[in-house]
């Protein structure tokens, strides 16, 4: 047989999969089986008679380009309605600081590679979102982390590391943070934090990494429009890199997102994106494109925001019905998530077969540290199932926490 192994880079040697693919994989061979791991949105929101409508209508063979390659910056028209998206999120950019991304996540792998060296070293939450650590690891960057309090990153802590790490000669260069309804935490980093975040970046000289998936999301008894203005808003000085998507406002399946950043940063990522896969696929572009034209952006925001914080109600109200006092949570004001800490004793790692013998999982909080810490917290989705299903998950993710906690 062929030694595989020995023709691996050391850059494939090191590459690591996710969590949380892992859990979505599981749940679709296991029947029954009631998954409250990934983020996934909800299917029932998804606007499929427009798009069959809207796709019928590009697919009609009266516009030869629909098929064809396109710019690696993306469909000029698509560019213009991120344009118009971030201005009324207080961004103002030119077309020359926008780039169309094949999800969020490339563009987190565009950064990575534009802006870090192997050995360098990136700053993340504590905990932070398990796509950005995977990027990051697989340009074979070295991650630190930065506290977390109520509000949001702890600015002290961040300022701290920084100086630590400067002090070993290692060299850092950028923060990676989710401001909106973080995701594993569902905190949302506040106003005034967010205004004190740039300046210690400048005061640290950092380039601030912010990713946007569910600021849209907010929920209308916790949350407004104002409190989830991103921080590129107010940079002054192009030190943030925005990144957001479509995918959990229209469909993950588009595989359509977005970044805005400094000219420079958009043209070498350009460059990035020119070798990974040429252009966002154009037929999805166009879609989105239309979409968003005809209204279908608009009128999906307000069904979403309460059909998820109906999903969170009910997450919350199963909870505190069968596990009462032996877990906490922050209540999440919007997004997908609910980060659930189970009593000290619990390791939520090795209760996972458990939970899967009785047909409920979850991520474990490990996966979303870089220190190692987290053993005894969970990240549970309402976003994609039933409030049905919900309800069951929760009744069986129950029986395995008291049975852990008897047990143990």
């Amino acid at each position: 047989m062929i030694n595989y192994q020995a023709f691996f880079s050391r850059v494939a040697e090191t590459t690591q999969g996710s969590a949380i693919r892992k859990m979505g994989v599981m749940a679709v061979k296991v029947p029954d089986m009631i998954s409250f791991a990934p983020g996934y949105p909800d299917p029932t929101t998804f606007a499929w008679q427009d798009f069959r409508e809207i796709a019928q209508e590009i697919l009609s063979g009266a516009d030869p380009s629909v098929l064809q390659y396109g710019p690696t910056r993306g469909y000029r028209p698509l560019l213009e309605v991120v344009g118009a998206i971030l201005r009324a999120r207080g961004i103002q950019t030119a077309e020359e600081n926008r780039l169309i991304t094949t999800g969020s996540q490339q563009g987190l792998d565009l950064v990575a590679r534009a802006l870090l060296d192997p050995g360098d070293v990136a700053l993340v939450e504590l905990p932070a979102y398990t796509g950005a650590i995977t990027a990051f690891q697989n340009a074979q960057v070295t991650l630190a982390g930065v506290r977390q309090e109520t509000d949001g990153i702890d600015l002290g802590d961040l300022e701290a590391v920084v100086r630590r790490t400067r002090a070993a000669g290692r060299r850092v260069r950028c923060l990676y943070v989710v401001p909106n309804f973080q995701n594993p935490t569902g905190l949302l980093i506040s106003r005034h934090k967010r205004l004190q975040l740039l300046e210690t970046a400048a005061k640290l000289n950092l380039l601030i990494i912010e990713d946007d998936p569910y600021g849209a999301l907010y929920f209308e008894d916790a949350a407004r429009a104002e409190d989830t203005r991103p921080i590129k808003a107010d940079d002054e000085e192009g030190r943030v890199v925005y990144l957001s998507s479509f995918s959990k406002t229209l469909a993950p399946g588009f595989r359509v997102a977005w970044l805005a950043a400094a000219a420079p940063i958009v043209e070498k990522l350009d460059f990035g994106k020119q070798a990974a896969d040429v252009m966002t696929p154009a037929l999805d572009q166009r879609i989105v494109c239309e979409a968003y034209r005809r209204g279908v952006y608009e009128r999906q925001i307000p069904t979403l925001r309460r059909r998820y914080q109906d999903k969170r109600s009910v997450m919350q109200q199963a909870l505190r019905k069968e596990l009462g006092g032996l877990i906490s949570w922050p209540e999440p004001r919007g997004g997908f998530f609910l980060w659930v800490t189970l009593p000290a004793r619990i390791d939520a790692d090795a209760m996972l077969p458990r939970a899967v013998e009785r047909k409920v999982i979850y991520v474990t909080g490990s996966a979303f540290f870089v220190d190692g810490s987290g053993q005894n917290i969970i990240r549970l989705s309402f976003s994609l199932p039933s409030e049905e299903r919900i309800v069951e998950g929760v009744t069986r993710l129950a029986q395995v926490v008291t049975d852990e906690a008897a047990r143990i």
